[in-house]
């Protein structure tokens, strides 16, 4: 690795891969909160199928999802047509695009950690708070967050380092444009197709070195022991 490779090194896309997995994983988030909750506590009628539409992007190829998105939102959609009239906004080759696709695919993990440490919360403690006259707010705030949290952050850990990783929904609905949509493993792909093979290995261990701290994190609040 040439050692002048630091001083032409562009800190950009890693900065818009932070930025972006960060408001992609906070959007998840409170998505995957509400839904978790409606899976782990109702029966509602059709509830397996809305589970299985909301777990697809786990399992799509990312070319399918980025087509869908360039379907609902693209110019040519009603919504997208509508939003460019109304405000002159588009989220195609924007880097709000590059959120709604790594929010998309990472959803289901927030939606499974958290649908599984609400289902694994004692009733009998939420039940104790409404009989001290505590709201249903009230005891969610109080009770049943707290205890369900280590398992809801463990989740979420893992959709910021999933966000982190997205390329192909990405890149079909924000394309690659340096400084504005190219996120670092998009900026791999573009130096490995420039022959920088040098700056694509940079590059590949950084987002790698941060990928594994987010994995150790998320293994120790997945091994923590449930409260008694």
């Amino acid at each position: 690795m040439p050692t002048d490779l630091w001083t032409q090194f562009d800190a950009a896309p890693l900065a818009l891969t932070l930025r972006v997995a960060g408001v992609a994983t906070g959007l998840a988030l409170v998505l995957g909160l509400a839904l978790g909750w409606v899976f782990a506590r109702t029966r509602l009628p059709g509830r397996g199928v809305l589970e299985a539409v909301c777990m697809l992007p786990m399992v799509l190829p990312p070319t399918v999802l980025g087509y869908g998105i360039l379907v609902l939102m693209g110019r040519r959609s009603a919504l997208g047509a509508w939003l460019r009239e109304q405000f002159d906004y588009t989220v195609i080759f924007s880097w709000h695009g590059a959120v709604l696709a790594s929010a998309l695919v990472a959803l289901p993990l927030v939606l499974k950690g958290a649908g599984s440490a609400f289902a694994q919360v004692d009733r009998n403690l939420e039940a104790a708070a409404r009989t001290l006259r505590q709201s249903r707010w009230s005891t969610f705030v109080r009770v049943t967050l707290p205890l369900a949290w280590p398992g809801i952050l463990a989740g979420t850990l893992l959709a910021f380092a999933r966000a982190m990783g997205e390329f192909g929904a990405s890149l079909m609905v924000a394309g690659s444009i340096p400084g504005q949509t190219q996120t670092a493993s998009m900026a791999i792909y573009d130096a490995v197709q420039a022959g920088r093979d040098d700056l694509a290995l940079l590059l590949a261990l950084l987002v790698s070195a941060v990928s594994v701290a987010i994995l150790v994190l998320s293994n120790r609040y997945l091994q923590r022991p449930s409260p008694p």
